[in-house]
């Protein structure tokens, strides 16, 4: 996967990391060799400007191997963040075509989570992992070369502590993956407590459920807690093990040297053995350093392969809901129209059944019913936010599936039963998405003219320079409505689709809202979800909705006459306006 998603400067990087830390390999293998030669010089009773000589030149391969290990890490570094940087505009990239059910089926937690705590994990395994993974094998190989030439009781005891090395590795690693591999997903519960206890914050302090909410992030942070000390417990002997094998090794070649050396005869094969035996220690060590080096790697190994599981799945989801072959240019304008639609969340209970009807271009098209009754479910379906799950949803005469996305949902204005409010100033949130260059003050003046939100704006601080927090949070639920309103009405698409924006307003707002959006959206069809028979009593068709099936349909009038729910709603609406 770090393969992959790596781009063409990266690949630079990576080869010149390659290159310095051969060279540094290099360096540090040269060292021993001058010890060997300091040695021999010193036996043979040359003179002291020979043995300096070679001290100088151990120095110069020392800093040199310094310098090309910074160069290395440097580039390593820059390859790792390059790559995260990457991995989080894909991810950004993929969940930005992701429909309601794409999003439903990952959660918005573990979206986070893995945009944010699996990319650092995969940016900090490929730092450290890029030098170690091309560092240890060249020095491991290149070592075990040069200790060939050592006694053959020498070799085999540093390849049996290899052995017993890399057996250890694999048992820790294999008991250590199912906990590593737990821990994001253990992750994704603390951050959705978390998220939730934030998102909720009022609500929890006006019921006193604070103790009931830390409960809730207490048991979701003893999972992670659990789960992370076992992790850590199963790889903790690999630490000791490791530098008691290397400790052992070092033991053992200097049992064995010794032995060798009083068996001989020859002072001179003597010295001769014991400069040797001093080189291969050195180069039998950087051996089981390098494969000390790599359980480092073994130990990131499972949390990032999990990491990088998680971010390829979210990189690699086909959206549910893909564009269509395009329609360009239409004869119809602002037409709406379903044919037996039918539509479920995957269960299967139908939300809507049986929905059949068509809005003709300018109409004030209404939808009520009971809470439930699958009214924000039906409008969902004309910009795809969901798909159908049979039937057609046609707009201006072409299945919504014929259009790409962008090219369908730039003919709608859609205004969220929540209303949705975003950091920044009153104007980027009216003058917002695509076109927004092309419009000017005026337009947003407009706007909030129509959407009766020019008064609360003009007494803000700075006008339509206001800032607004994340969420709206400095300003009221219905101010939030209005802003909402107006950002559909500055984009003046060719239908409007209003799924219950009205119900934070007060009636006189309401009345003056829809009667400017009448006068000023003339022309252009509008689709209202309501609750209020005062929202939509007006509206030239409205239809009833119970148990996501239509069982009413006319005007104000003849729903009064003809069925019994809406004038039963209606009625209820009056008595408690009369009281």
């Amino acid at each position: 996967m770090i393969l992959k998603y790596l781009g063409r400067r990266d690949w630079i990087w990576v080869i010149a990391c390659v290159a310095f830390i051969v060279c540094q390999v290099y360096f540090d293998l040269r060292i021993p060799e001058y010890m060997s030669e300091i040695t021999d010089h010193i036996q043979m009773g040359m003179g002291s400007d020979i043995v300096a000589r070679d001290g100088l030149a151990m120095v110069v391969c020392s800093l040199l191997s310094l310098a090309a290990s910074l160069c290395a890490g440097a580039m390593s570094a820059r390859t790792a963040a390059s790559l995260s940087r990457n991995l989080r505009r894909l991810e950004f990239e993929r969940v930005q075509s992701f429909s309601k059910q794409d999003i439903n089926s990952f959660s918005a937690a573990s979206l986070i989570t893995r945009s944010t705590n699996d990319v650092y994990h995969i940016q900090g395994f490929t730092a450290r992992g890029l030098q170690i993974s091309v560092k240890a094998p060249i020095m491991a190989v290149w070592a075990l070369s040069k200790i060939n030439a050592g006694a053959f009781e020498w070799t085999a005891v540093t390849a049996i502590a290899l052995i017993i090395l890399v057996v250890v590795i694999i048992l820790l690693v294999k008991l250590n993956f199912p906990f590593m591999k737990r821990i994001q997903w253990l992750m994704d519960g603390v951050n959705r407590s978390t998220r939730e206890n934030l998102e909720g914050l009022r609500v929890i302090r006006a019921y006193n459920a604070e103790c009931y909410q830390q409960e809730k992030f207490d048991r979701a942070n003893e999972d992670l807690l659990k789960n992370n000390l076992t992790a850590v417990r199963i790889m903790a002997p690999l630490h000791p093990i490791s530098s008691s094998l290397m400790n052992f090794l070092t033991l053992a070649i200097y049992w064995i040297g010794a032995g060798i050396i009083v068996s001989t005869s020859s002072q001179a094969e003597q010295m001769t053995l014991f400069s040797d035996m001093i080189v291969f220690t050195t180069y039998a060590t950087q051996v089981v350093m390098s494969v000390m080096m790599l359980t480092g790697i073994f130990r990131g190994l499972p949390r990032a392969m999990v990491s990088a599981s998680r971010i390829e799945e979210v990189i690699e989801h086909e959206p549910a809901i893909r564009d269509g072959p395009g329609v360009g240019d239409t004869e119809q304008k602002g037409t709406v129209e379903f044919r037996d639609v039918a539509f479920s969340y995957g269960d299967d209970r139908e939300v809507v059944s049986d929905i059949s009807f068509k809005v003709e271009a300018g109409q004030t098209f209404a939808i009520i019913g009971p809470t439930g009754s699958g009214k924000t479910s039906l409008v969902n379906l004309i910009p795809r936010m969901y798909e159908a799950t049979s039937g057609s949803v046609m707009v201006d005469g072409h299945d919504v599936k014929e259009y790409g996305l962008r090219e369908l949902r730039s003919r709608i204005g859609y205004v969220p039963q929540s209303a949705v409010i975003f950091s920044g100033s009153v104007k980027e949130n009216v003058n917002y998405g695509e076109g927004a260059n092309d419009r000017s003050e005026d337009d947003i003046r407009r706007a909030l003219d129509i959407a009766q939100a020019s008064s609360f704006v003009d007494s803000m601080s700075e006008g339509m320079d206001s800032f607004i927090s994340q969420h709206g949070r400095n300003v009221s639920g219905g101010q939030k409505q209005r802003i909402s309103i107006a950002r559909a009405v500055c984009r003046e698409p060719e239908i409007y689709i209003f799924d219950d924006t009205f119900s934070a307003l007060d009636y006189r707002t309401d009345r003056d809202l829809r009667a400017a959006l009448k006068r000023e959206t003339s022309g252009h069809t509008t689709i209202i979800v309501a609750q209020r028979i005062g929202t939509i009593m007006d509206a030239d068709r409205i239809i009833v909705l119970e148990n996501g099936r239509i069982v009413g349909d006319g005007d104000h009038a003849s729903l009064m006459n003809d069925c019994p729910l809406y004038r039963e709603i209606a009625e209820s609406q009056l008595s408690e306006g009369s009281e």
